[in-house]
């Protein structure tokens, strides 16, 4: 198990990889409140580019997952680019999943986008959730720990956290290397979908660092 986080300068892109241990600890957030494998997700409240309120309660009993995002990097726009982020969201709306699509760069970042031009962005590289969310104070990314773009949290109908890591274990910015990657959220939807144990619980995200306050 992965238990430090490596941030390296390439290129002039900050790129972070890491993994989430048992228990998460991130920003100023409440020991109590912090994202745990295993254990019931933190609960969050948020508004979406539409201004809805969208809360963990309000999906009670049906399976989520919660993707972190960014406008501007290159590691989540192959996963578009390259059609698999969407054809996973639409194939997971048909199982009855709720998609959530989450952005926690703060405003006095330089790559933040106000709701309408983020929803704009989604839209243009054809990503389809049920809501993409708006964490501006990163309140939420900091509870789950979230750290990169395409950092991946699935939760389990009980409302447990079965999964934390990365999209694929291609972690490129290359559309045909992502293409034919393994899928770690796919594999763990289908575990949660078969009433199984998620089988990788856990595996390293790599991607653009989340661009939080300060």
């Amino acid at each position: 198990m992965f238990r430090r986080r490596h941030f390296i300068e390439a290129a002039g892109l900050l790129v972070a990889t890491a993994v989430c241990p048992p228990a998460i600890a991130a920003g100023n957030v409440p020991e109590t409140t912090l994202a745990v494998l295993g254990k019931p997700a933190p609960a969050f409240e948020l508004v979406d580019t539409g201004n809805r309120k969208h809360t963990l309660a309000d999906y009670a009993g049906k399976p989520i997952v919660l993707e972190w995002t960014s406008p501007e990097c290159p590691f989540a726009a192959a996963q578009y680019a390259s059609g698999r982020m969407p054809a996973l969201q639409k194939w997971a709306a048909g199982k009855g999943v709720v998609w959530l699509s989450v952005l926690s760069t703060h405003p006095s970042r330089a790559d933040y986008l106000e709701a309408a031009a983020a929803e704009k962005f989604n839209r243009d590289r054809g990503g389809v959730p049920a809501a993409l969310l708006m964490d501006t104070g990163g309140t939420t990314g900091h509870a789950y720990g979230a750290m990169t773009a395409n950092h991946m949290f699935v939760i389990d109908r009980r409302g447990t956290l079965v999964y934390a890591g990365g999209i694929d274990d291609a972690q490129s910015t290359k559309v045909q290397e992502v293409k034919v990657a393994h899928n770690h959220v796919r594999a763990a939807l289908d575990d949660v979908l078969a009433g199984r144990k998620v089988r990788k619980a856990e595996a390293e995200p790599a991607g653009c660092a989340i661009s939080y306050a300060g």
